[in-house]
């Protein structure tokens, strides 16, 4: 099936992508971010944060946001 990724870490990136039908958020994650701490990260779908093991649907809007800007002074 067909999303749209979006990922805002660094650069940033936008396009549709197919997953297997049943993927859940946190499988997509991990495919595209590899082994990084998910609680650094703001996840939605459809621009509502959602639980790791949603299951994506056909069409849904996934994005991925760092929570803290490496070398960002608070």
């Amino acid at each position: 099936m067909k999303i749209m990724f979006i990922n805002n870490e660094g650069g940033g990136f936008a396009d549709y992508v197919e997953v297997p039908h049943g993927t859940t958020v946190r499988e997509l994650f991990e495919q595209k971010l590899g082994p990084v701490k998910a609680d650094q990260f703001l996840i939605r779908v459809n621009r509502q944060p959602v639980p790791r093991d949603q299951v994506l649907c056909e069409g849904d809007r996934v994005s991925i946001t760092p929570t803290k800007i490496e070398g960002a002074r608070r």
